[in-house]
């Protein structure tokens, strides 16, 4: 099995499910309600909802940086913690909707790569992938 594709299937079982971890990302927040999602249990701490678009939004950094743009070295606040803007059904589906695809993306992304491009320099910084 080549690396890439090793890595593939370790992103998506920390995802969807089968983890070598223990309960996926998607299993762990299947049952969360939108007001539980929203809450803060200390003043200064993300919240759920916080977490999720945090992860949604470095997702699509490293699928764009994957896809050879430039990797900024870092985002706006308002990027990379982007703000819960109403806490309901419909907008708490959507954002678990938007984590799913960006992960789904980033994994598409991956496939174009061979191993040798894993030794190649991300763009905009001065490691590889």
């Amino acid at each position: 099995m080549s690396e890439v594709r090793r890595i593939g299937g370790q992103l998506k079982r920390a995802f969807e499910g089968q983890a070598w971890h223990g309960p996926s990302l998607q299993e762990l927040l299947t049952d969360v309600a939108p007001e539980q999602a929203a809450a803060k249990s200390f003043p200064k701490v993300h919240s759920i909802w916080e977490l999720v678009l945090h992860i949604e939004a470095w997702a699509r950094i490293v699928t764009q940086a994957l896809e050879g743009q430039m990797m900024p070295e870092q985002l706006p606040t308002e990027e990379d913690w982007p703000p819960v803007e109403a806490v309901n059904e419909t907008e708490w589906h959507a954002a678990l909707a938007q984590l799913a695809s960006g992960q789904r993306q980033l994994r598409d992304a991956l496939r174009h790569l061979t191993d040798e491009n894993l030794e190649e320099i991300v763009p905009g910084r001065s490691y590889s992938f």
